[in-house]
């Protein structure tokens, strides 16, 4: 079910992600046409109040004189400016307050003044009415403090709204998932549910087999040495499916946490344990067996699955490392965390590879050249307990050089350390 938790939360992650790129690009493209589109109105509005004032405009005795009069109470009150200049970009007459502190720029048909305060102007060429010729120009600006008031009501609405659309996405995107994810978990469940049924059902014949082959090979009087070579492979076949099946149910039942019998144990005195018990092994085959193994390691977990989660990682070590290898198992406390390490010298695992060595009856090729396949459910059995326990289980290895898994497992209290 973590798994689940995890699938929808990523599902339901680059939904929200993806619905909040659509509302930002949709949201600043109207954004960019609406200001786009009332600046340009600006721009056109003050072009025609500064063509209507150049209009019939005159040279008398060396001075510019505009024909055309505009009431000043009627640019203060729309926040606007009439400046006109000669040639040489002197100013020579101003009407208005709200003018652009910008130098003036014959060449700049549109100026905007960023800063306080905010100014857009527009320049015009002054052409005499009688011949033509240029005679100065005619600059026209508007305040930009209703076009900025437009712009930041503009931008409020776009991000309630986006608010708003994006909490109905979340609702909309969480029952879409539900939708979606409860049929495959009801089928997952299903496949569970028959893998540990016929795990159970299995078990039976099995045994009969398996006990019956055992009697033949006890008792072999009259049977021929092919036979005995035959029944020999019945039981070694009988024995795998036995551990594949058993594997398979403990897997089933390792899925479901309610399954897991929760109480106060010292993972410190479980791994001691399980040390006394393989270092017979280790020494058959040479193995330096190394631990470093603090006191108090105290969590709230189930003593049984956290004891096959260990097993299963000292005996890999002992069946991937050669003879005069080494194997050190660290314990000991970090923060609110135990950490447990089993490090070998094995034949390692490569890089490509370990992504996929926790998946169910995954083995790589060099694990099966080296000694005889299990079942392959080993660590994916580990993965399970471990995440049903609020932990994880991480690996590093290297061809040649050995492997060195990790697991944390959430303390329950203060621990004092210990070599």
């Amino acid at each position: 079910m973590t798994d689940f938790k995890k699938i929808r939360t990523r599902i339901f992650l680059s939904n929200l992600l993806a619905f909040a790129i659509v509302i930002t690009g949709f949201a600043g493209a109207v954004r960019f046409v609406f200001v786009r589109n009332l600046r340009q109105q600006l721009t056109e509005r003050l072009t025609a109040l500064g063509q209507g004032a150049a209009a019939g405009a005159e040279l008398e005795e060396g001075e510019l004189d505009l024909e055309a009069e505009f009431q000043e109470r009627e640019l203060l009150e729309r926040r606007q400016a009439l400046q006109v200049f000669d040639l040489r970009g002197h100013l020579l007459e101003q009407q208005g307050e709200d003018t652009t502190t910008l130098p003036f720029d014959s060449e700049l048909t549109v100026q905007i003044q960023s800063q306080a305060p905010p100014v857009q102007a527009v320049t015009l060429p002054i052409f005499d009415s009688d011949n033509r010729q240029l005679i100065g120009y005619l600059r026209v600006s508007q305040s930009l403090k209703q076009f900025e008031r437009t712009i930041r009501q503009l931008d409020y609405g776009f991000g309630f709204g986006a608010l708003v659309a994006l909490l109905l996405g979340c609702t909309g995107s969480t029952w879409l998932n539900r939708q979606v994810m409860q049929p495959i978990e009801e089928s997952i469940k299903r496949l569970k549910q028959f893998t540990a049924d016929a795990s159970h059902e299995l078990r039976s014949p099995l045994m009969v087999i398996s006990t019956n082959t055992e009697v033949a090979l006890t008792y072999p009087q009259g049977m021929r040495t092919s036979d005995e070579e035959k029944f020999q492979a019945i039981a070694s076949a009988t024995n795998q499916m036995s551990q594949l099946t058993e594997d398979l149910l403990l897997l089933a039942r390792t899925d479901n946490i309610a399954d897991f019998e929760r109480k106060r144990l010292d993972l410190s005195v479980l791994l001691a344990d399980l040390v006394h018990l393989y270092r017979v092994q280790a020494r058959a085959k040479q193995i330096e067996l190394k631990t470093e193994i603090a006191s108090n390691l105290e969590l709230i977990g189930d003593e049984a699955k956290l004891t096959r989660v260990f097993t299963n990682l000292i005996q890999n070590a002992l069946q991937y490392t050669l003879e005069g290898g080494n194997i050190e198992i660290f314990a000991n406390r970090h923060g609110r965390e135990l950490r447990v390490t089993v490090t070998d010298t094995g034949i390692g695992i490569e890089r490509e590879y370990l992504d996929k060595i926790f998946e169910r009856l995954w083995r790589g090729d060099r694990s099966r050249s080296y000694v005889r396949a299990g079942s392959g459910l080993g660590l994916a059995i580990a993965r399970a307990i471990v995440q049903n326990h609020g932990g994880v289980i991480t690996v590093t290895s290297q061809i040649g050089v050995g492997s060195c898994f990790q697991v944390c497992l959430p303390a329950t209290h203060t621990s004092v350390n210990s070599t």
